[in-house]
């Protein structure tokens, strides 16, 4: 079962970027679907996008389609979450997952989560 390691987030003003990073142990991360959630105060976990192990293509919650992008580096066991354009509402703690299975839009499933990152966008 992998285990994840997220890393990269901070404070940045509105319009900024940042790359957040989860690393995985366990020498089968390939055949993982890997996904992003967030959560924000007072609220529940929501889907932010995923990248399935099968495919070349991520897909991505309405809410950051265009401006943030997953990829992964197999061969180093890691995804990425690059954000752009960031707004105050792209606050959160930001989590990845990892699952043996297909990827879903709800958090129950999953085999493993990460301990999470902060971001926080000032406006």
């Amino acid at each position: 079962q992998a285990q994840l390691v997220e890393s990269g987030g901070g404070l940045v003003q509105a319009g900024g970027s940042l790359r957040l990073s989860c690393a995985a142990s366990g020498p089968t991360f390939w055949s993982y679907d890997m996904v992003w959630f967030r959560q924000a105060p007072g609220k529940e976990r929501e889907f932010v996008g995923a990248f399935s192990w099968s495919s070349t293509r991520p897909v991505y919650a309405d809410s950051v389609k265009g401006r943030f992008t997953i990829s992964r580096d197999n061969a180093k066991n890691t995804v990425y979450l690059q954000m752009k354009s960031l707004k105050p509402e792209d606050t959160a703690v930001y989590y990845c997952g990892a699952v043996k299975g297909s990827w879903s839009a709800i958090t129950s499933g999953y085999d493993c989560w990460g301990q999470g990152t902060q971001v926080t966008v000032s406006s």
